[in-house]
Protein backbone atom coordinates (compact mmCIF):
# COMPACT_ATOMS: atom_id res chain seq x y z
CA UNK A 1 0.00 0.00 0.00
CA UNK A 2 1.64 3.31 -0.99
CA UNK A 3 2.33 5.64 2.00
CA UNK A 4 0.12 8.56 1.12
CA UNK A 5 -3.26 6.12 0.74
CA UNK A 6 -1.98 4.78 4.19
CA UNK A 7 -1.95 8.00 6.14
CA UNK A 8 -5.93 8.79 4.12
CA UNK A 9 -6.99 5.71 5.59
CA UNK A 10 -4.97 6.60 9.21
CA UNK A 11 -6.82 9.98 8.90
CA UNK A 12 -10.07 8.82 8.88
CA UNK A 13 -10.02 6.60 11.28
CA UNK A 14 -8.82 8.74 13.23
CA UNK A 15 -11.36 11.12 12.23
CA UNK A 16 -14.21 8.99 12.55
CA UNK A 17 -12.80 7.75 16.27
CA UNK A 18 -12.92 11.48 17.16
CA UNK A 19 -16.54 11.97 16.09
CA UNK A 20 -17.71 9.19 17.89
CA UNK A 21 -15.99 10.14 21.35
CA UNK A 22 -17.49 13.58 20.56
CA UNK A 23 -21.10 12.21 20.34
CA UNK A 24 -20.73 9.87 23.37
CA UNK A 25 -19.19 13.08 25.00
CA UNK A 26 -22.35 14.94 23.66
CA UNK A 27 -24.95 12.46 25.05
CA UNK A 28 -23.40 12.74 28.39
CA UNK A 29 -22.29 16.23 28.80
CA UNK A 30 -25.00 18.31 26.38
CA UNK A 31 -28.17 19.79 27.07
CA UNK A 32 -30.92 19.38 25.19
CA UNK A 33 -32.48 22.70 24.96
CA UNK A 34 -35.76 21.74 22.10
CA UNK A 35 -34.96 24.82 20.35
CA UNK A 36 -36.19 26.59 22.81
CA UNK A 37 -35.30 30.01 20.92
CA UNK A 38 -36.00 28.91 17.63
CA UNK A 39 -39.57 28.06 18.90
CA UNK A 40 -39.85 31.27 19.92
CA UNK A 41 -38.96 33.12 16.42
CA UNK A 42 -40.88 30.54 15.16
CA UNK A 43 -44.38 30.82 17.10
CA UNK A 44 -43.91 35.41 17.19
CA UNK A 45 -43.63 34.70 12.92
CA UNK A 46 -46.33 32.72 12.79
CA UNK A 47 -48.46 34.84 15.13
CA UNK A 48 -47.30 37.66 13.15
CA UNK A 49 -47.52 36.42 9.79
CA UNK A 50 -50.02 34.12 9.72
CA UNK A 51 -52.47 34.63 12.47
CA UNK A 52 -52.98 38.94 12.39
CA UNK A 53 -51.20 39.29 15.65
CA UNK A 54 -47.95 42.42 16.72
CA UNK A 55 -45.21 40.21 16.29
CA UNK A 56 -43.68 41.80 19.92
CA UNK A 57 -46.89 41.14 21.68
CA UNK A 58 -45.98 37.47 21.12
CA UNK A 59 -44.65 35.82 24.04
CA UNK A 60 -43.90 32.04 24.63
CA UNK A 61 -46.53 30.44 26.50
CA UNK A 62 -45.26 29.74 30.43
CA UNK A 63 -42.84 32.23 29.66
CA UNK A 64 -41.55 36.08 29.35
CA UNK A 65 -39.46 35.20 26.26
CA UNK A 66 -40.71 36.97 23.32
CA UNK A 67 -39.09 38.55 20.00
CA UNK A 68 -36.40 40.71 20.96
CA UNK A 69 -34.60 41.18 17.21
CA UNK A 70 -34.99 44.14 15.29
CA UNK A 71 -37.93 44.21 12.34
CA UNK A 72 -35.51 43.75 9.69
CA UNK A 73 -34.70 40.52 11.59
CA UNK A 74 -38.40 39.61 11.51
CA UNK A 75 -37.72 40.23 7.50
CA UNK A 76 -35.58 38.14 7.03
CA UNK A 77 -36.81 35.24 9.29
CA UNK A 78 -40.33 36.03 7.49
CA UNK A 79 -40.18 32.41 5.10
CA UNK A 80 -39.48 30.54 8.69
CA UNK A 81 -43.63 30.92 9.07
CA UNK A 82 -44.37 29.57 6.24
CA UNK A 83 -42.31 26.26 6.66
CA UNK A 84 -43.41 23.01 9.00
CA UNK A 85 -41.54 23.19 12.56
CA UNK A 86 -38.91 20.45 11.54
CA UNK A 87 -38.06 22.19 8.45
CA UNK A 88 -37.06 25.25 10.34
CA UNK A 89 -35.27 23.45 12.85
CA UNK A 90 -33.54 21.80 9.86
CA UNK A 91 -32.52 25.27 7.99
CA UNK A 92 -31.62 26.12 11.18
CA UNK A 93 -29.08 23.50 11.86
CA UNK A 94 -28.15 23.69 8.41
CA UNK A 95 -27.36 26.73 8.19
CA UNK A 96 -25.27 27.33 11.39
CA UNK A 97 -23.46 24.23 10.31
CA UNK A 98 -22.69 25.69 7.07
CA UNK A 99 -21.42 28.77 8.14
CA UNK A 100 -19.48 27.56 10.92
CA UNK A 101 -17.66 25.31 8.61
CA UNK A 102 -16.92 28.28 6.42
CA UNK A 103 -15.90 30.55 9.00
CA UNK A 104 -13.70 27.74 10.98
CA UNK A 105 -12.23 26.90 7.23
CA UNK A 106 -10.97 30.63 6.86
CA UNK A 107 -9.26 30.69 10.04
CA UNK A 108 -7.62 27.28 10.23
CA UNK A 109 -6.97 27.06 6.45
CA UNK A 110 -3.28 29.10 6.47
CA UNK A 111 -2.70 27.51 9.05
CA UNK A 112 -2.88 23.93 7.33
CA UNK A 113 -1.29 25.22 4.56
CA UNK A 114 1.73 26.64 6.77
CA UNK A 115 1.92 23.71 8.73
CA UNK A 116 1.62 21.06 6.32
CA UNK A 117 -1.44 19.88 7.55
CA UNK A 118 -3.54 17.87 5.06
CA UNK A 119 -6.79 20.37 4.37
CA UNK A 120 -9.29 18.60 4.47
CA UNK A 121 -8.40 16.47 8.11
CA UNK A 122 -7.55 19.52 9.45
CA UNK A 123 -11.18 20.75 8.71
CA UNK A 124 -12.68 17.71 10.11
CA UNK A 125 -10.93 17.69 13.34
CA UNK A 126 -11.68 21.00 13.83
CA UNK A 127 -15.42 20.74 13.09
CA UNK A 128 -15.76 17.46 15.56
CA UNK A 129 -14.44 19.92 18.08
CA UNK A 130 -16.36 22.74 17.73
CA UNK A 131 -19.62 20.40 17.96
CA UNK A 132 -17.99 19.60 21.66
CA UNK A 133 -17.83 23.55 22.33
CA UNK A 134 -20.35 24.82 24.68
CA UNK A 135 -21.42 27.88 23.22
CA UNK A 136 -21.83 26.29 19.56
CA UNK A 137 -23.59 23.63 20.83
CA UNK A 138 -25.80 25.56 22.51
CA UNK A 139 -26.35 27.98 19.39
CA UNK A 140 -27.81 24.72 17.45
CA UNK A 141 -29.72 23.36 20.47
CA UNK A 142 -31.20 26.60 21.34
CA UNK A 143 -31.92 27.39 16.91
CA UNK A 144 -29.27 30.35 17.91
CA UNK A 145 -28.25 33.05 14.88
CA UNK A 146 -24.82 33.68 16.12
CA UNK A 147 -22.82 31.66 13.82
CA UNK A 148 -24.86 33.41 11.30
CA UNK A 149 -23.79 36.99 12.40
CA UNK A 150 -20.04 35.89 12.88
CA UNK A 151 -20.34 34.97 9.48
CA UNK A 152 -21.30 38.42 8.21
CA UNK A 153 -18.28 40.22 10.39
CA UNK A 154 -15.70 37.80 9.10
CA UNK A 155 -16.75 38.47 5.69
CA UNK A 156 -15.79 42.10 5.87
CA UNK A 157 -13.02 41.32 8.42
CA UNK A 158 -11.25 38.59 6.91
CA UNK A 159 -11.98 39.31 2.98
CA UNK A 160 -13.20 42.81 2.12
CA UNK A 161 -11.48 44.73 4.28
CA UNK A 162 -7.80 43.34 3.75
CA UNK A 163 -9.00 43.64 0.10
CA UNK A 164 -9.80 47.32 0.06
CA UNK A 165 -13.34 46.85 -1.28
CA UNK A 166 -15.95 49.44 -1.77
CA UNK A 167 -18.64 47.21 -0.43
CA UNK A 168 -16.76 46.49 3.15
CA UNK A 169 -18.84 47.04 5.97
CA UNK A 170 -21.92 45.57 4.35
CA UNK A 171 -22.12 42.46 6.34
CA UNK A 172 -21.17 44.45 9.53
CA UNK A 173 -24.52 46.50 8.48
CA UNK A 174 -26.66 44.04 8.40
CA UNK A 175 -25.54 41.99 11.16
CA UNK A 176 -25.77 45.00 13.30
CA UNK A 177 -29.54 45.32 11.19
CA UNK A 178 -30.38 41.73 12.48
CA UNK A 179 -28.81 42.18 15.77
CA UNK A 180 -27.70 44.94 17.40
CA UNK A 181 -24.69 44.04 19.27
CA UNK A 182 -22.32 43.42 15.92
CA UNK A 183 -22.49 47.08 15.75
CA UNK A 184 -19.36 47.30 18.25
CA UNK A 185 -18.09 46.45 15.02
CA UNK A 186 -18.79 49.90 13.89
CA UNK A 187 -16.94 51.25 16.65
CA UNK A 188 -14.01 48.96 16.04
CA UNK A 189 -13.79 50.77 12.15
CA UNK A 190 -14.12 54.16 13.36
CA UNK A 191 -11.20 53.64 16.35
CA UNK A 192 -8.81 52.09 13.86
CA UNK A 193 -9.55 55.30 11.28
CA UNK A 194 -11.63 53.01 8.47
CA UNK A 195 -13.85 55.92 7.87
CA UNK A 196 -15.67 54.90 4.19
CA UNK A 197 -16.02 51.72 5.87
CA UNK A 198 -17.84 52.74 8.89
CA UNK A 199 -19.88 54.71 6.83
CA UNK A 200 -20.72 51.66 4.19
CA UNK A 201 -21.69 50.05 7.58
CA UNK A 202 -24.18 52.78 8.60
CA UNK A 203 -25.51 52.85 5.38
CA UNK A 204 -26.26 49.47 5.28
CA UNK A 205 -27.83 48.77 8.51
CA UNK A 206 -30.01 52.17 7.91
CA UNK A 207 -31.17 51.10 4.59
CA UNK A 208 -31.87 47.45 5.92
CA UNK A 209 -34.04 48.99 9.00
CA UNK A 210 -35.45 51.66 6.33
CA UNK A 211 -36.98 48.80 4.42
CA UNK A 212 -38.28 46.91 7.62
CA UNK A 213 -39.54 50.04 8.80
CA UNK A 214 -41.84 50.92 5.40
CA UNK A 215 -42.82 47.13 4.79
CA UNK A 216 -43.52 47.28 8.84
CA UNK A 217 -44.18 50.55 10.31
CA UNK A 218 -46.44 49.28 13.25
CA UNK A 219 -43.56 46.59 14.05
CA UNK A 220 -40.94 48.90 13.58
CA UNK A 221 -43.00 51.33 15.68
CA UNK A 222 -43.17 49.34 18.97
CA UNK A 223 -39.59 48.07 18.45
CA UNK A 224 -37.99 51.20 18.58
CA UNK A 225 -39.90 52.94 21.13
CA UNK A 226 -41.19 49.93 23.50
CA UNK A 227 -39.59 46.38 23.12
CA UNK A 228 -36.41 47.57 22.67
CA UNK A 229 -36.32 49.06 26.19
CA UNK A 230 -38.12 46.08 28.19
CA UNK A 231 -35.66 44.57 29.89
CA UNK A 232 -37.70 41.96 31.62
CA UNK A 233 -37.46 39.81 28.12
CA UNK A 234 -34.05 38.79 27.94
CA UNK A 235 -33.76 37.70 31.61
CA UNK A 236 -32.14 37.46 34.69
CA UNK A 237 -29.17 39.84 34.87
CA UNK A 238 -27.08 37.52 37.53
CA UNK A 239 -28.35 33.85 35.73
CA UNK A 240 -24.84 32.20 35.82
CA UNK A 241 -25.22 31.89 31.61
CA UNK A 242 -24.84 35.17 31.86
CA UNK A 243 -21.40 35.63 31.16
CA UNK A 244 -20.43 39.12 30.73
CA UNK A 245 -19.22 41.77 33.07
CA UNK A 246 -22.56 42.89 34.00
CA UNK A 247 -23.32 39.33 35.07
CA UNK A 248 -20.06 39.31 37.27
CA UNK A 249 -21.92 42.91 38.70
CA UNK A 250 -25.08 41.62 39.25
CA UNK A 251 -23.64 38.01 40.59
CA UNK A 252 -22.30 39.74 43.42
CA UNK A 253 -25.47 41.66 44.61
CA UNK A 254 -28.01 40.16 42.85
CA UNK A 255 -30.95 42.47 44.59
CA UNK A 256 -28.64 45.66 43.74
CA UNK A 257 -26.32 45.16 41.03
CA UNK A 258 -24.01 48.60 41.09
CA UNK A 259 -24.81 49.99 37.57
CA UNK A 260 -21.75 52.92 38.24
CA UNK A 261 -19.27 49.52 38.77
CA UNK A 262 -20.09 47.76 35.60
CA UNK A 263 -19.91 51.23 33.93
CA UNK A 264 -16.40 51.81 35.51
CA UNK A 265 -15.58 48.17 34.19
CA UNK A 266 -16.96 48.34 30.89
CA UNK A 267 -14.85 51.71 30.26
CA UNK A 268 -11.57 50.17 31.18
CA UNK A 269 -12.24 46.76 29.46
CA UNK A 270 -13.47 49.95 26.23
CA UNK A 271 -10.23 51.42 26.73
CA UNK A 272 -7.76 48.46 26.47
CA UNK A 273 -9.81 47.26 23.81
CA UNK A 274 -9.30 50.73 21.51
CA UNK A 275 -5.43 50.43 21.98
CA UNK A 276 -5.27 46.53 21.08
CA UNK A 277 -6.94 46.84 17.99
CA UNK A 278 -5.31 50.18 16.99
CA UNK A 279 -2.12 48.31 17.14
CA UNK A 280 -3.10 45.31 15.62
CA UNK A 281 -4.61 47.39 12.44
CA UNK A 282 -1.57 49.07 12.49
CA UNK A 283 0.11 45.68 11.97
CA UNK A 284 -2.13 44.60 9.31
CA UNK A 285 -3.27 42.06 11.48
CA UNK A 286 -7.56 41.95 10.93
CA UNK A 287 -7.93 38.53 12.21
CA UNK A 288 -7.24 39.71 15.72
CA UNK A 289 -9.19 42.67 15.31
CA UNK A 290 -12.11 40.56 14.76
CA UNK A 291 -10.73 38.23 17.11
CA UNK A 292 -10.23 41.17 20.19
CA UNK A 293 -13.87 42.86 19.29
CA UNK A 294 -15.79 39.48 19.49
CA UNK A 295 -14.21 39.54 22.97
CA UNK A 296 -15.10 42.21 23.73
CA UNK A 297 -18.37 42.57 22.89
CA UNK A 298 -19.03 39.72 24.96
CA UNK A 299 -17.70 41.71 27.91
CA UNK A 300 -19.21 44.98 27.84
CA UNK A 301 -23.01 43.53 26.27
CA UNK A 302 -25.16 43.42 29.36
CA UNK A 303 -26.14 40.31 28.14
CA UNK A 304 -23.85 37.68 27.13
CA UNK A 305 -25.59 33.95 27.46
CA UNK A 306 -23.09 31.26 26.76
CA UNK A 307 -24.25 30.44 23.16
CA UNK A 308 -23.06 34.24 22.50
CA UNK A 309 -19.56 32.78 23.74
CA UNK A 310 -18.99 31.79 19.79
CA UNK A 311 -17.32 34.76 19.41
CA UNK A 312 -14.72 33.83 21.13
CA UNK A 313 -13.87 30.74 18.32
CA UNK A 314 -11.58 33.11 16.37
CA UNK A 315 -9.36 34.12 19.34
CA UNK A 316 -9.05 30.19 20.70
CA UNK A 317 -8.19 29.86 16.55
CA UNK A 318 -5.70 32.57 16.56
CA UNK A 319 -4.20 31.16 19.86
CA UNK A 320 -3.40 27.91 18.06
CA UNK A 321 -1.95 29.62 14.88
CA UNK A 322 0.26 31.91 17.13
CA UNK A 323 1.28 28.70 18.83
CA UNK A 324 2.35 27.29 15.67
CA UNK A 325 3.88 29.93 14.21
CA UNK A 326 6.47 29.76 17.14
CA UNK A 327 9.87 27.61 16.87
CA UNK A 328 9.43 24.15 17.92
CA UNK A 329 9.56 23.13 21.28
CA UNK A 330 9.45 27.04 22.76
CA UNK A 331 8.38 28.05 25.50
CA UNK A 332 6.39 30.38 23.23
CA UNK A 333 4.94 27.41 21.41
CA UNK A 334 3.88 25.78 25.03
CA UNK A 335 2.01 28.66 26.11
CA UNK A 336 0.08 29.44 23.24
CA UNK A 337 -0.91 26.17 22.26
CA UNK A 338 -1.07 25.34 26.30
CA UNK A 339 -3.45 28.71 26.76
CA UNK A 340 -5.47 27.51 23.71
CA UNK A 341 -6.40 23.93 25.18
CA UNK A 342 -7.00 25.19 28.64
CA UNK A 343 -9.33 28.26 27.20
CA UNK A 344 -11.25 24.85 25.03
CA UNK A 345 -11.56 22.75 27.51
CA UNK A 346 -13.27 24.93 30.57
CA UNK A 347 -15.73 26.16 27.18
CA UNK A 348 -16.68 22.56 26.64
CA UNK A 349 -17.01 22.11 30.60
CA UNK A 350 -19.73 23.34 31.31
CA UNK A 351 -17.70 24.34 34.54
CA UNK A 352 -19.88 27.61 35.51
CA UNK A 353 -23.16 25.34 35.85
CA UNK A 354 -21.41 24.13 38.91
CA UNK A 355 -22.46 27.49 40.34
CA UNK A 356 -26.04 28.29 38.89
CA UNK A 357 -27.82 27.83 42.03
CA UNK A 358 -24.75 29.23 44.79
CA UNK A 359 -22.69 31.53 43.14
CA UNK A 360 -21.89 33.16 46.36
CA UNK A 361 -18.19 33.61 48.48
CA UNK A 362 -14.23 33.55 46.82
CA UNK A 363 -15.28 30.21 44.73
CA UNK A 364 -18.55 30.86 43.22
CA UNK A 365 -17.24 34.26 42.19
CA UNK A 366 -14.00 32.67 40.36
CA UNK A 367 -15.84 29.50 39.01
CA UNK A 368 -19.68 31.20 38.40
CA UNK A 369 -17.47 33.81 36.07
CA UNK A 370 -14.85 31.55 34.57
CA UNK A 371 -16.35 31.98 31.04
CA UNK A 372 -15.93 35.87 31.63
CA UNK A 373 -12.32 35.41 32.83
CA UNK A 374 -11.35 33.55 29.13
CA UNK A 375 -12.68 37.05 27.63
CA UNK A 376 -10.47 39.09 29.44
CA UNK A 377 -7.68 36.48 29.16
CA UNK A 378 -8.45 36.40 24.96
CA UNK A 379 -8.55 40.54 25.10
CA UNK A 380 -5.35 41.24 27.21
CA UNK A 381 -2.96 38.68 26.11
CA UNK A 382 -3.64 37.56 22.72
CA UNK A 383 -0.85 38.04 20.70
CA UNK A 384 -0.72 40.77 17.62
CA UNK A 385 0.88 39.22 14.61
CA UNK A 386 3.38 41.57 12.50
CA UNK A 387 2.24 41.50 8.47
CA UNK A 388 5.16 42.70 6.22
CA UNK A 389 5.22 42.97 2.52
CA UNK A 390 8.27 40.84 1.48
CA UNK A 391 9.28 41.48 -1.82
CA UNK A 392 5.66 43.05 -3.34
CA UNK A 393 2.44 42.23 -3.00
CA UNK A 394 0.02 38.87 -2.42
CA UNK A 395 -1.17 37.17 -5.67
CA UNK A 396 -4.50 35.02 -5.38
CA UNK A 397 -3.81 31.65 -3.95
CA UNK A 398 -1.13 32.94 -1.99
CA UNK A 399 -0.54 30.44 1.65
CA UNK A 400 -1.24 33.99 3.60
CA UNK A 401 -2.96 33.92 6.58
CA UNK A 402 -7.12 34.84 7.29
CA UNK A 403 -6.73 38.75 7.57
CA UNK A 404 -4.91 39.29 4.80
CA UNK A 405 -5.89 39.38 0.62
CA UNK A 406 -4.17 39.82 -3.06
CA UNK A 407 -3.18 43.01 -4.29
CA UNK A 408 -0.31 44.35 -2.16
CA UNK A 409 -2.16 43.90 1.25
CA UNK A 410 0.39 42.85 3.66
CA UNK A 411 1.29 39.77 4.24
CA UNK A 412 2.51 37.58 7.54
CA UNK A 413 6.15 37.26 8.58
CA UNK A 414 6.43 35.31 11.66
CA UNK A 415 9.70 36.48 13.37
CA UNK A 416 10.96 34.38 16.33
CA UNK A 417 14.08 36.07 18.71
CA UNK A 418 17.32 34.55 17.42
CA UNK A 419 16.39 33.01 13.87
CA UNK A 420 19.44 33.44 11.69
CA UNK A 421 18.97 34.86 8.30
CA UNK A 422 19.39 31.47 6.92
CA UNK A 423 16.56 29.92 8.73
CA UNK A 424 14.68 32.48 7.03
CA UNK A 425 12.73 31.23 3.88
CA UNK A 426 10.09 31.94 1.77
CA UNK A 427 6.77 29.64 0.76
CA UNK A 428 4.73 31.03 -1.69
CA UNK A 429 5.09 34.49 -0.91
CA UNK A 430 5.08 34.17 2.35
CA UNK A 431 8.45 35.29 4.66
CA UNK A 432 8.48 32.78 7.51
CA UNK A 433 11.20 31.52 10.22
CA UNK A 434 11.85 27.96 10.88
Amino acid sequence: MAEGAGRTIAQVVAVAALAAAVTVFLSVAAVRHGFFDLQVYYGALTFWARDGGEIYDFLRAGTQYGFTYPPFAALVMLPMAYLSWTAAIAVSVAATVLVSAVVIWWLLDPVARRSGWTRWFTLAVALCLAAAYEPMRETVNFGQVNMLLLFLVAVDLLWLLPARSRWAGVGIGLATAIKLTPGIFIVYLLVTGRWRAALTTVGAAAVATLVAAGLFPDASREFWTEALWNTDRVGELAFVSNQSLRGVVARLDPQEPSTVVWLVLVLATLAVWGWRCRRAVAAGDEATGLALTGAVMCLVSPVTWVHHLVWLLPGLILLVDNGMAAPARSRRRRLLLGAALVGYALLCSRIVWSWEKDFTGVDGFLGSNAYVWISLALLLGLPIRRWLTPGGGGRPGDDVPAGSAAGGVPQLAEQHRGASAGQRHRVGGLLTVR
